[in-house]
């Protein structure tokens, strides 16, 4: 059974006039979690969309990019992406259930904010309220500041990223520190470890952009400290 079809039997789920935030109190124990993972980015991703006041085409292509959406199963995407569009449900009362759902040291909150930030830059451009909306989901995923501004430094081409900060270290930090926060973050990039924490196979290409950032910012530093 597909994830999709899962996400469209848990969607049925739903009591009439039963909110799509009441998804997320149900959907915590393994496999139901990597169904509840993929139904809060593209459910946040829709909040997001209406914080910046607009959907373009690319958002709506990073949303296939992220889960390899076939053709057949766009429509019970859509209904996920529409029921949350329409819900009266704020986002932070969202991101409170899901934050509820996933928190733990081997959650993967970290890899759902990475999932927003993929469709909030899709457009080649990064809104002010796009920024608030996430800062303030990250605060209430509990991720500190310092990996948030990591995964901003990842993602927002609004400059050449530091590299000290896409590692998410002080400049000043030992080199052995640095290395081992290079490698703590390739580890967790990897797909066992992705699958484990509940993110769907469908997401898991979320590490690709993250370990091509992370890999580049250690060759960045291992230069400089040669």
């Amino acid at each position: 059974m597909s994830i999709w079809t899962r996400i469209a039997d848990a969607l049925a789920a739903l009591a009439n006039g039963e909110s799509l935030a009441s998804v997320f109190d149900r959907l915590r124990t393994p496999p139901e979690r990597s169904v509840g993972f993929a139904i809060a980015v593209i459910a946040l991703g829709a909040k997001m969309a209406k914080a910046d006041g607009l959907v373009t085409r690319d958002e709506v292509t990073a949303f296939r990019e992220v889960f390899s959406i076939p053709p057949q199963e766009e429509a019970n995407a859509a209904r996920v992406f529409n029921l949350a569009r329409q819900d009266v449900a704020g986002f932070d009362d969202y991101a409170r259930r899901i934050a509820t759902m996933f928190r733990g040291p081997d959650g993967p909150l970290s890899d759902l904010l990475e999932g927003l930030f993929h469709i909030a830059v899709a457009d080649g451009a990064y809104h002010p309220a796009e920024d608030a909306f996430l800062a303030e989901v990250a605060r209430i995923f509990g991720i500190g500041e310092r990996p948030f501004a990591s995964m901003r430094a990842r993602f927002v081409p609004d400059s050449e990223p530091d590299p000290y900060e896409v590692l998410g270290v002080a400049p000043d930090a030992p080199t052995a520190e640095v290395r081992a926060a290079w490698r703590r973050l390739v580890r967790d990039s990897h797909p066992d470890r992705m699958l484990a924490r509940g993110v769907p196979e469908e997401a898991v290409k979320l590490a690709e952009k993250r370990l091509a950032a992370v890999n580049r910012a250690w060759e960045q530093i291992e230069a400089e400290r040669a």
